[in-house]
């Protein structure tokens, strides 16, 4: 029988975060670069809202960095979602696919639309959408017409998939972009947490028509608040430029705007700090992978618990790393919760299930959602700062 020892983790925690402050949290941002001068260079200027040279620059240096044609920065990874799912059509009672198993935003940005976000089972391989799963659900549940993919059993059309990548672990997009193809469906990546996370050699926010980055203060880089709509096509790239900036017109001084559009545009002043700390970003992912090797080393041999890695195909940033109990121990969650933290070192269990939430429980779901919902009983975030590396 094996045996499960909760102060055994601590100390495998303490073997890789010696050295490091008393409270150690969960994920903070790191200024070692350009961030005061860009700043203050900005507060000089005077224009510190959303006019001035660093949106544009930081735009570039996204669009550089992953490959992708086409950079809106707007104020957070939320409202990029909300304006990724409008760039792809998705209208009012519109079902969208998305994991229950996800930040809350992921849900929220559909109910934005006046959409109803219907909840997906998860590979405990990726953490993220189980595709295969998926095909099979839709081949029960779904009809293609040729106005679109219709659900049977509601009668609303399923317009889009919104896959997350957990904690920076990319989905199996390959397979997932099959499915989306042969079910008429739109792939919209929730890239939040994945920013440096690439599969198969290509930076995630690749493949959507429409994906989004975000810059809270605790992702890999920050611009206090912030996000970014990525897309490689021309027309919904320009689009998503004119929504995010109220739907202006432009001119010299009229105000004459064409749409209801998203007062959402990135502040310069953010933008400033960003461009500092993309600067830094590939130390920081390299710091981020070593502190995951750290942490895949300490924990082979610690009975009762494992360290989630990144899946074969993918190069993670490992932006949250994460642990997960024997299926048997999962009961021991808490307590490991509450003894990791009392002693200083913060950790996290995941996010409660949307399906679960009284606000989203009306929603439509998959009958079986066994995977996420055995992840959530026994995972725990820990520590995963860069500078731990």
């Amino acid at each position: 029988m094996i045996d499960f020892d909760p102060s055994i983790v601590v100390d495998s925690l303490r073997l890789v975060l010696s050295g490091h402050k008393e409270t150690i949290p969960l994920h903070e941002p790191k200024f070692s670069g350009h961030e005061w001068k860009y700043v203050k260079d900005c507060l000089d200027s005077t224009y510190v809202s959303s006019v001035g040279q660093y949106v544009g620059r930081f735009e570039e240096k996204i669009k550089e960095y992953t490959g992708v044609k086409h950079a809106i920065a707007v104020v957070n990874g939320t409202a990029a979602l909300h304006i990724c799912l409008k760039l792809v059509g998705v209208e009012r009672d519109d079902e969208v696919l998305v994991p229950s198993l996800t930040f809350i935003a992921t849900a929220n940005a559909v109910t934005y639309c006046g959409a109803v976000p219907h909840f997906i089972d998860s590979d405990k391989s990726t953490l993220g959408i189980d595709p295969h799963k998926l095909d099979t659900y839709l081949k029960d549940i779904a009809e293609i017409r040729k106005e679109g993919c219709f659900n049977k059993k509601t009668g609303k059309r399923i317009k889009a998939v919104l896959p997350m990548h957990t904690y920076g672990h990319p989905v199996d997009i390959d397979t997932l972009s099959e499915v989306c193809n042969f079910y008429n469906l739109e792939l919209v990546e929730d890239a939040a947490e994945a920013l440096g996370s690439f599969y198969k050699g290509k930076h995630t926010g690749n493949w959507g028509k429409a994906s989004a980055l975000s810059f809270n203060g605790n992702k890999v880089i920050t611009t206090g608040g912030g996000g970014v709509i990525l897309t490689n096509n021309d027309y919904l790239g320009k689009l998503a430029k004119h929504l995010t900036t109220t739907a202006k017109i432009r001119h010299k001084w009229l105000f004459t705007h064409d749409d209801i559009g998203f007062n959402y545009r990135m502040p310069n002043i953010n933008a400033a700090l960003g461009c500092a700390q993309l600067e830094t970003l590939p130390k920081l992912i390299k710091n981020k992978r070593k502190l995951a090797e750290k942490y895949k080393q300490a924990f082979i041999g610690v009975k009762g618990i494992e360290y989630f890695t990144e899946p074969n195909f993918a190069k993670s940033n490992y932006w949250l790393n994460t642990l997960l109990l024997n299926d048997k121990f999962s009961y021991q969650r808490d307590l490991l919760l509450e003894l990791t933290n009392n002693q200083g070192i913060m950790t996290r269990p995941t996010w409660t299930l949307m399906h679960k939430l009284d606000i989203y429980k009306g929603c439509p779901k998959m009958d079986d959602l066994t995977i996420a919902e055995n992840l959530e009983k026994r995972l725990i975030n820990i520590p995963s700062s860069a500078h731990l590396g």
